[in-house]
């Protein structure tokens, strides 16, 4: 496969990519770079974490790159997710790698080409609060307060100090683990940009990837590609005003949460769970809608295209079958379809999609983890 044909996977998963220039120089000097992710252990996986996560690796892997999960178990615990107990953190993470490992197997990506990784082993390791420290005196506290918003984070005086450790403990991870690429949401845009600044940067003259012996990215710069962010079911109600585009903050705030059930599917929902859900969604007789300025895309003809187009590679909607996206939006737009019959056609390819790794966590390793995840959050 030549450079091009990867680039191609690359931009046909991406909603951005920093820079295309550099991601194509990245590919014509190593065959498999590394892209990473990272997550918080906190809740039950959905859609966006459980099969869409597992699909993008699946299209990337294709193109060579290999990939680091990070476990976020110090992040959660920075954020006083489940109460800031480490030890429950830690079991939501095996959960997380169980869901994940699952997933792959079910929708074709490769196991042995992702390595599961815990932050807690970068949390005591010295050198890495050195990478920190350096990170943070390179750049100054209103950068912090910029990346701090675009994480969903409110960046005023009243939040814990240890909020202010995330930018640099971000940037840090991609420097300490030796990235090519941050291959992250969309919403994570201005940390990767941070990243990628920091790298362009220098400490008592000397430049950072040499003080890091990072050898990462493109010439000693990460890439990033950035996803899109699947949005909730629900209706958007407003638009968080950041120094980025419209379209961006639009999406971020938008995007499919698992602190809103009732907008959210989850891998462990039933097909009546499911069926109530869509069938609620929101789902204008347009594919797009213009919302305070911003055109929004309708949600159940996103995750027609993201989910059920990439896997099954059509849908059947009244008897007739579509395998080109751009007939079935043409055809909606024109009112051929009707939106409650799109839902229902959704739903049930969701319920199918779904069932497998559903299935998998109702015995075994897979149904005891559920039972524990459940009651923490139960007990929340």
């Amino acid at each position: 496969m030549d450079v091009e044909e990867k680039v191609e996977i690359v931009k046909n998963i991406a909603a951005e990519i920093i820079t295309e220039d550099d991601l194509r120089i990245l590919f014509e000097t190593k065959e498999s770079p590394i892209a990473y992710d990272g997550f918080e252990p906190s809740g039950f996986a959905h859609l966006p974490f459980g099969i869409y996560r597992p699909l993008i690796i699946r299209e990337l892997q294709k193109a060579g790159i290999r990939f680091k999960l990070l476990l976020a178990d110090s992040f959660a615990w920075i954020n006083n997710k489940l109460g800031g107990d480490l030890e429950k953190i830690r079991t939501v993470g095996k959960y997380f790698i169980e869901v994940w490992k699952k997933a792959f197997e079910i929708f074709g990506a490769n196991e042995e080409k992702v390595e599961f990784i815990w932050h807690k082993d970068h949390f005591d390791d010295p050198e890495y609060w050195r990478k920190v420290i350096i990170i943070a005196k390179c750049h100054t506290l209103r950068r912090t307060k910029r990346a701090l918003t675009i994480a969903g984070r409110i960046a005023g005086d009243s939040q814990p100090t240890a909020f202010f450790f995330y930018p640099s403990m971000q940037c840090a991870d991609i420097f300490h683990m030796n990235i090519d690429i941050c291959q992250l949401g969309l919403d994570q845009r201005r940390v990767n940009v941070l990243a990628r600044e920091i790298a362009k940067s220098k400490y008592q003259g000397i430049p950072i990837p040499k003080i890091f012996g990072y050898t990462g990215g493109c010439n000693g710069v990460p890439v990033a590609i950035h996803h899109r962010l699947l949005p909730g079911l629900g209706k958007p109600e407003k638009i968080l005003e950041y120094d980025d585009s419209k379209e961006i903050s639009l999406k971020i705030t938008l995007k499919m949460s698992k602190s809103r059930p009732e907008t959210c599917i989850f891998i462990h929902d039933s097909r009546e769970e499911i069926f109530k859900k869509v069938r609620r969604a929101f789902c204008p007789p347009q594919s797009k809608i213009e919302i305070n300025g911003v055109l929004f895309e309708n949600p159940v003809l996103v995750y027609t295209r993201e989910i059920v187009f990439r896997i099954r590679g059509k849908i059947e909607i009244k008897d007739k079958i579509y395998d080109d996206f751009k007939e079935l939006v043409r055809d909606y737009d024109e009112g051929k379809i009707h939106p409650l019959d799109l839902k229902m056609a959704l739903a049930d390819e969701l319920d199918k999609i779904i069932a497998p790794l559903r299935k998998h966590f109702e015995k075994g390793k897979g149904k005891e983890l559920y039972r524990v995840v459940k009651e923490y959050q139960i007990s929340r």
